[in-house]
């Protein structure tokens, strides 16, 4: 059986908002997804979960946001918005399912988060990656963020490359 879906499904959706069982998923998607792809420890998941534990805590309407693509109940991806003060927003929780990988999830879920960046007024965005997160790093090029720092690391169980990626609106 194809597992392969493509955007046009119309069983996919976009939400807002938690449903319940939305939070422990996409924990869950982040720990398998970078253990399978990349080897990281439980460490990583341990992160995900404390800081998206305090990313849900803490949500604030009318500065965070959350965008989450569902199968019927599944989620196939998401990426969120955090504020850090009225100028600053961070992206993070950027993710899909292997199964919604290259039909354009990622990128929809994306620009939208930039839509918001835009309308929501911030002189400034920032998001950390890792260095092997290629396909994620071309669309964060393409929407003119650029790398401003690197360092190694082996906090989730393996040695990588730490990047972060910064935005500012042109004309700045």
């Amino acid at each position: 059986m194809n597992s392969q879906r493509s955007l046009s499904d119309e069983s996919l959706r976009l939400i807002t908002h938690f449903e319940p069982g939305d939070i422990g998923e996409i924990i869950a998607l982040h720990g398998k997804h970078y253990y399978e792809e990349f080897g990281f420890g439980l460490g990583f998941e341990k992160y995900v979960a404390r800081t998206f534990a305090e990313f849900v805590c803490q949500f604030q309407e009318n500065t965070d946001r959350i965008w989450i693509a569902k199968a019927g109940n599944e989620v196939k991806g998401c990426i969120a918005l955090v504020h850090r003060d009225a100028q600053t927003a961070q992206l993070r929780y950027f993710i899909t399912s292997p199964d919604y990988r290259g039909k354009g999830l990622g990128k929809r879920l994306f620009l939208l988060c930039m839509d918001r960046i835009r309308i929501g007024g911030y002189s400034q965005a920032y998001l950390w990656t890792s260095a092997n997160l290629t396909t994620a790093a071309s669309l964060y090029l393409k929407a003119g963020f650029r790398k401003t720092e690197e360092r190694k690391s082996t906090n989730f169980g393996v040695p990588m490359l730490e990047q972060k990626y910064t935005w500012q609106p042109t004309g700045i």
